[in-house]
């Protein structure tokens, strides 16, 4: 039913296809700050969860789960997490927002590389474990709707892209290659709403 095939050129699956085709269309919905992203968010989720779990990325396939809870709350910030329960407006993160962020970025990558190398089999434990944890500051800033958020996921998606080469799934370093070009358009778009240009 999730048989290998080979796709102008690349190797992929009908899940990890599935996944890829939600994820382009939550980045849209999100640089258009459209809530109903949070919704294709949470099936693309899911839906990668197993695409991770059969790659053997088990930080990746938790995160998912993460995402999926992350989701639910931040449908809820955009909709309701501003003044006197009005929809949140993009805004830019303070000087202590960022410290604080990247200070959790590096302490969630400790906890979370320990893990998977303990506990696991991966040997990709440390990128993994890196990539996670900034994955859930990029996922918890843009709930709150903070422009530096795009800035986090170029990062991020940036050594995705390498890292799942590395582990032959093509079609989501394809993706994700993608998505560094999406979140720098996001990245700009906000920058004008939160600048009050738009």
């Amino acid at each position: 039913m999730n048989e290998s095939f080979v796709l102008l050129g690349l190797t992929t699956t009908p899940l990890e296809l599935t996944a890829s085709a939600l994820a382009v269309i939550t980045v849209v919905l999100n640089i258009r700050q459209t809530h109903w992203a949070w919704l294709f968010a949470i099936i693309s989720s899911a839906v990668y969860g197993i695409v991770f779990l059969n790659a053997r990325l088990y930080g990746d396939m938790c995160l998912q789960g993460v995402f999926i809870a992350v989701s639910v709350w931040g449908w809820y910030q955009w909709l309701y997490g501003g003044e006197q329960h009005s929809p949140l407006v993009a805004t830019r993160s303070s000087r202590i927002g960022w410290i604080g962020g990247i200070a959790g970025w590096l302490v969630l990558y400790a906890v979370i590389g320990y893990a998977l190398h303990r506990y696991t089999d991966s040997h990709v434990w440390r990128i993994d474990g890196f990539l996670t944890a900034g994955s859930l500051l990029g996922q918890l800033l843009l709930s709150r709707k903070k422009v530096e958020n795009w800035l986090v996921w170029i990062v991020v998606d940036v050594l995705y892209v390498g890292l799942y080469i590395h582990q032959n799934l093509h079609v989501t370093a394809v993706l994700y290659a993608a998505f560094v070009v999406m979140a720098w358009f996001g990245w700009r778009a906000w920058v004008r709403i939160a600048d009050g240009k738009q």
